[in-house]
């Protein structure tokens, strides 16, 4: 009898019952609890849940910068100790441009620190990744004179000419007005139909996970656990509005707030395993 190997891929990401903590002036805080999950390549990973479950501190241990009070991090099965140019991060506010370099030098700036690539290298790097954001006519403007969402576009650029292994975002376009912020996620999307990154990207709002996540991770309140993880691969961005997603929509929130007075209700049986997996997301 031959060996047949199995098709399914080994995760490219795995967080192992990491609990994390940080300070504050008064005292220590913890973040999460025991949070395990598997990210694969070109998994769009979504962790959602409420202010204060520690979102944005997974994305920051993930990143290297906050190093785990116990669990593990391994990113290619290597442990993650310290940061590295194999995870960028964009970040909610895009301020961050240096003010004095232009958006082609703000591009090319981290490729050449690596010294990985030559001069010229570098600027066509930064270019190739300008014009897949829509950019490429705007390679000499200065930051200033770009809107919310140029800017997030060139920090987008920016993490993506590195070619990392991981593009972490944290809650990038909440900054933005509602319509920016709407084309923002389109334009993420298309990108990744074309180039296929591994993105964890953090969210609290429901309707962005079930828009950008191709998997969700649903995170209590404080300290962060896990409520369940939800594929999502069901939904196009043109069925925002329609019954089957509001009725996803719903159906998150109540098992991230699950209702005080009917602890016997569907999405409490779920939680506990005692009933069928929701029809329009699945665990």
């Amino acid at each position: 009898m031959s060996f047949q190997p199995s098709d399914t891929p080994e995760p490219l990401l795995q967080v192992k019952a990491l609990s994390l903590e940080y300070a504050t002036r008064e005292r220590r805080v913890r973040a999460t609890h025991n949070v395990s999950f598997n990210v694969f390549p070109a998994d769009r990973f979504v962790l959602l849940g409420p202010s204060g479950c520690g979102k944005s501190s997974l994305l920051k241990a993930v990143g290297g910068f906050l190093p785990p009070l116990s669990g593990e991090i391994l990113l290619d099965k290597r442990a993650i100790t310290h940061p590295g140019p194999d995870r960028m991060m964009v970040f909610q506010e895009f301020d961050q441009l240096p003010p004095w370099k232009t958006v082609l030098d703000n591009v090319q700036f981290p490729l050449r620190v690596t010294g990985t690539l030559s001069a010229r290298e570098a600027r066509d790097q930064a270019l190739h990744y300008l014009e897949k954001v829509g950019l490429a006519d705007f390679a000499d403007a200065w930051p200033h004179t770009l809107s919310g969402g140029m800017k997030a576009r060139v920090a987008i650029a920016r993490a993506l000419a590195m070619k990392p292994k991981v593009l972490l975002m944290d809650e990038p376009f909440a900054a933005l007005d509602a319509l920016t912020r709407r084309k923002m996620q389109e334009e993420l999307l298309e990108l990744w139909d074309e180039v296929r990154f591994t993105l964890l990207f953090v969210t609290h709002s429901i309707e962005e996970a079930l828009l950008i996540g191709s998997r969700i991770l649903l995170l209590s309140p404080h300290p962060g656990r896990v409520r369940a993880e939800l594929n999502s691969h069901q939904f196009e961005r043109r069925e925002e509005g329609g019954e089957a997603f509001q009725a996803a929509a719903r159906r998150i929130h109540d098992l991230l707030f699950p209702p005080t007075t009917a602890p016997y209700s569907a999405s409490a049986r779920l939680l506990q395993g005692q009933d069928a997996p929701l029809p329009l997301l699945s665990e």
